[in-house]
C-alpha cells in the first residue's frame, strides 16, 4: 500500500491566545450600491424569495449568519462576532480594537463588499491574517479580487479548530440561537420571544443527494458529500434538550438540506421524543421521495409542523421527484396540519417561453402554503456552473456583474431559449399569479394550522399537546387577521370569500369568544396593514439590527485589561454578560 504524507495544516503562532474577530459582510443591504447590495435582494429571505408581491401581508424576518455563531461557539481564543454591521461600525471595530485573526463570510453577491473589507483591514491592522469563508468561497478565480490570506471552501468549525491548535475531533458544540428575527407582517412587530420563535438546529452541512445547481451541496464537497455534527439521534437529542433549556424554547428550524434522509437518526429521535414526552416542533428541509418514505404517524410524531420541498418543475429529472406525485404529497401534507413552502425552477433545460403558461400553473395549482420561486441559475461551484463555463456560454462580469446573478432577476448566461432578459417577466408573473390563484401566505398557513387542529383527535396526548399549542392563536389573533383580510380585500370577491370561509370554519370550531375577540383585533390588524402598505408604497425597506457578541474567553480578556484602568479609578468596572439573540 502506497504511503500518504499527513496533511499539513496551517497553524497561527498565537494558537487559542489569538483574538479573533468574526464578521458577515456590512450592510445596508436592500438598496442599490456601488458595493453590490440590491434593492432587489434584500436580506430578507422570505420577502426576497418567497412572499415579494403580498405588499403588507408578506412575511418579513431576518435570519443570523449562523456560520459565524458555530464557529464562535467552538473555538477557544477570544472572539467577537459582529453581525450586520454597518460600515462605519466595521471601521471603527478594527480602528480600536487590536485583533490578530478576521473572518468575513459572504456570498458570490457581497465580492465588492468583501473586497472592500479585506482593504480595510489592510489599513488598519496590517498585521492581521484575513480569513475569507461562506458560499463566496465557491467564485473561482476569487483569491485575485480580494486580498485574503486564506479562502476557507466548506465547513469552518473544524477549520477554524485545526488553525487554533484545537482538538478537531471534539463534540461539535451548538450554538445557542434562535432563528429568526425582527419578524413582522400585516405591519404588525411579532416579537422574537422563545415561545414563538423557533431555535436554529444544525445536525449536517452539505447534502448527498448534489442536485447539479446547488450551490450548498457544492460548497460541502457536492455529490454524496456532508458533514454530520450529530452522528445519532441521541446525541442529536442531547443538543436539542440544551437548546430547550437555555433558551426556554420548543421549536426548532432545522437547517440541514436534507435532515429525513438520515432515517435512522430521525427515528431514534422519534423514539427520545416518545420515551420523554417531548413536544416539539421541527421546521425542515426535505426531498419529495424522502417524505413519501415516512408514514404520516411518523412525520407528525416528530413534530414536523413546516417543510421546505423542491418541487422544480413538471418535467424535471431530479432523482428525488421521480416516481412522486407532488400535487398528491402536498395534500396529504397540508390536510394533516404540515405547512408546505414548496420551491420551483424557472428555466430549465426544457423550459422555453411558449410553456411558461403550463410550468407556472402546475407550481400554483399545489396551493402550498409558500411558494418559492427562482431562475434556473449556475452559480460558481456547481456542477451546473462547470457545464456552462466548458460550453463557454457564462455572461463576463462586465455583461452581467456577480451581484445582479441571485436568481431573483435574470440569467448570468445565455438560455439557448430565452432572449432580452424575459426570464425575468415570466419570474415576476410566477409570483403574482400564485398571489392572485391562493391568496396570501397568512391565509394559507392559517388554513393548514386549523386542518391539523381538526386532525388532533385520537392522537397521543404529546402530539395533541403540540397541536394545541400551535393552534392556540386561531382562538384570537389569526382569527382576527382572517377577520382583517376579509375586509382588507373587499373588493377582491376570490380573496375575501376565501377569508370568509375560513373565518365562518374558526369561528364554527372555537365558538363564541373566537367570535367576539376576532372583530376587536381584526380592527386593529386592518389599520395597521392599511398603514403598512403605505409605507412600502412610498419606498420603505427593512434592515436588520446589528449584533456585537463576545465568546467567555474574549470577556475574560476584556476584564482583564480593564482591572489595571479600574484599579488606578479605586472602583471595579461592570462585567459583561453574553449576549443571545
Amino acid at each position: 500500500m502506497p504511503q500518504h504524507p499527513p496533511v499539513i495544516y496551517p497553524r497561527h503562532p498565537l494558537a487559542t491566545r489569538a483574538r479573533v474577530l468574526l464578521t458577515s459582510v456590512f450592510g445596508p443591504y436592500g438598496q442599490d450600491d456601488e458595493y453590490g447590495s440590491r434593492k432587489i435582494n434584500p436580506m430578507e429571505l422570505y420577502q426576497n424569495q418567497v412572499t415579494r408581491f403580498q405588499g403588507g401581508l408578506s412575511l418579513r424576518m431576518f435570519h443570523r449568519s449562523f456560520g459565524l455563531m458555530m464557529i464562535q461557539a467552538n473555538i477557544d481564543a477570544p472572539c467577537t462576532l459582529l453581525d450586520f454591521p454597518t460600515l462605519e461600525r466595521f471601521r471603527e471595530e478594527i480602528r480600536q480594537q487590536n485583533y490578530h485573526i478576521i473572518g468575513i463570510s459572504g456570498i458570490i453577491a457581497n465580492v465588492g463588499k468583501v473586497r472592500e473589507m479585506c482593504a480595510l483591514v489592510r489599513q488598519y491592522q496590517p498585521g492581521a491574517t484575513i480569513v475569507v469563508g461562506g458560499h463566496i468561497a465557491n467564485k473561482e478565480g476569487l483569491d485575485q479580487m480580494i486580498d485574503a490570506d486564506f479562502i476557507v471552501r466548506g465547513e469552518g468549525v473544524r477549520w477554524f479548530q485545526r488553525y487554533l491548535g484545537q482538538d478537531d475531533q471534539a463534540p461539535v458544540k451548538h450554538a445557542m440561537a434562535l432563528a429568526s428575527f425582527g419578524t413582522r407582517i400585516m405591519g404588525i412587530d411579532i416579537g422574537d420571544t422563545p415561545d414563538r420563535t423557533a431555535a436554529i438546529l444544525v445536525p449536517s452541512v452539505g447534502c448527498p443527494l448534489g442536485c447539479n445547481f446547488c450551490s450548498t451541496s457544492a460548497l460541502f464537497g457536492g455529490k454524496g458529500k456532508f458533514v454530520n455534527f450529530y452522528e445519532t439521534g441521541d446525541e442529536l437529542f442531547t443538543v436539542m434538550c440544551e437548546i430547550e433549556r437555555t433558551l426556554k424554547v420548543r421549536t426548532f428550524f432545522v437547517l440541514d438540506e436534507n435532515f429525513l434522509l438520515h432515517k435512522k437518526r430521525s427515528l431514534r429521535l422519534l423514539e427520545l421524543m416518545e420515551a420523554n414526552g417531548k413536544s416539539w416542533s421541527l421546521s425542515v428541509f426535505s426531498s419529495a421521495r424522502v417524505l413519501k418514505s415516512y408514514t404520516m404517524d411518523q412525520l407528525v410524531g416528530l413534530g414536523i409542523g413546516f417543510v421546505w420541498m423542491g418541487l422544480e418543475g413538471e418535467q424535471s429529472n431530479y432523482d428525488k421527484l421521480k416516481g412522486v406525485d407532488t400535487l398528491g404529497l402536498v395534500r396529504l401534507l397540508q390536510s394533516n396540519g404540515i405547512r408546505v413552502l414548496g420551491s420551483t425552477i424557472l428555466g430549465l433545460e426544457d423550459h422555453r417561453p411558449e410553456n411558461m403558461d403550463a410550468t407556472i400553473d402546475y407550481a400554483v395549482s399545489h396551493d402550498t402554503v409558500f411558494h418559492q420561486f427562482m431562475l434556473y441559475t449556475p452559480v460558481p461551484g456547481t456542477p451546473l456552473h462547470a457545464k456552462h463555463q466548458r460550453e463557454g456560454n457564462l455572461l463576463s462580469e462586465a455583461e452581467f456583474p456577480f451581484a445582479d446573478a441571485h436568481g431573483q432577476y435574470r440569467f448570468n448566461y445565455r438560455h439557448p431559449h430565452f432572449k432580452n432578459g424575459e426570464e425575468e417577466t415570466f419570474l415576476l408573473d410566477a409570483f403574482r399569479r400564485d398571489f392572485e390563484a391562493n391568496g396570501p401566505s397568512l391565509l394559507r398557513l392559517i388554513r393548514v394550522l386549523l386542518n391539523g387542529w381538526q386532525k388532533r383527535k385520537g392522537q397521543p396526548r404529546r402530539i395533541r399537546k403540540r397541536i394545541d399549542w400551535e393552534a392556540a392563536p386561531l382562538r384570537s389573533t389569526y382569527a382576527g387577521a382572517v377577520w382583517a383580510m376579509g375586509k382588507f380585500y373587499q373588493d377582491n370577491p376570490r380573496h375575501r370569500e376565501t377569508a370568509n370561509r375560513l373565518l365562518a370554519d374558526i369561528y364554527a370550531a372555537f365558538g363564541w369568544k373566537t367570535r367576539l375577540i376576532a372583530p376587536l383585533i381584526g380592527r386593529f390588524a386592518f389599520n395597521r396593514l392599511r398603514k403598512e402598505e403605505e409605507r412600502l408604497a412610498a419606498g420603505f425597506s427593512y434592515e436588520p439590527s446589528s449584533f456585537c457578541e463576545k465568546n467567555a474567553a474574549a470577556l475574560a480578556l476584556e476584564r482583564a485589561e480593564a482591572q489595571p484602568l479600574s484599579a488606578a479609578n479605586g472602583r471595579m468596572l461592570p462585567t459583561a454578560e453574553p449576549a443571545y439573540q
